[in-house]
């Protein structure tokens, strides 16, 4: 690898942590310089912004969440094995990655963040694996309850992310220690799966 490539990915993952650590918002050029090991003017020698630096690492981050959920959603397997699927990757991801739920609903919240042009980029990479036909043809041929889009995607992001994103809550409300709660992880993907497709697909 040469010189210019070492200095450079070390600059980009030590913006991913402080990034990840601290949104953008709450951190600066320098913090990132210091995280990296090197002086803020190298850091500009390579990405000339925080805002430039921050694209990547937020595109490369949003690219990375959404991978297992393009990779399911555009095989050819049966509805209800790629919900089984989803699910199951998601959980395994977001455990490997806690942070990247509320890094990335953060980011997109913000009012002058790069939202709102990665959101049209997600729907549209979404729009192409077919899932958006495959639920209309499932729920045209009565194989699913009739739901709106909007309430199918909110009942799988809500019980998939929000374990990850409420865990410092609950733990402190409830006196859950690490372990337990990571226990209890593995069980609710279980239980999240069951849900789902007891109550989403009809049984004939």
């Amino acid at each position: 690898m040469s010189q210019d490539l070492s200095t450079e990915l070390k600059i980009k993952e030590a913006a991913k942590r402080v990034f990840m650590a601290k949104g953008f918002d709450g951190c600066s050029t320098r913090e990132i310089a210091k995280e990296a090991g090197m002086n803020v003017a190298l850091v500009n020698y390579y990405f000339r912004s925080k805002g430039q630096l921050f694209q990547l690492i937020f595109r490369a981050a949003l690219e990375d969440f959404m991978l297992s959920m393009i990779d399911v959603f555009s095989t050819d397997l049966s509805l209800e094995s790629k919900m089984r699927i989803f699910i199951e990757r998601e959980y395994d991801f977001l455990t490997k990655h806690p942070e990247m739920p509320g890094f990335i609903i953060g980011e997109m919240s913000r009012a002058d963040g790069c939202g709102a042009g990665n959101m049209y980029w997600m729907k549209d990479k979404i729009d192409e694996t077919g899932i958006f036909r495959d639920i209309q043809k499932a729920q045209d041929a009565g194989e699913i309850r009739k739901m709106d889009l909007l309430s199918i995607a909110l009942i799988l992001m809500s019980n998939c992310h929000f374990p990850f994103l409420g865990k410092p809550f609950v733990q402190n409300a409830l006196h859950v220690s690490d372990e337990h709660y990571e226990q209890q992880l593995v069980l609710h993907k279980q239980y999240v799966t069951e849900m789902m497709i007891n109550y989403l697909f009809i049984k004939k």
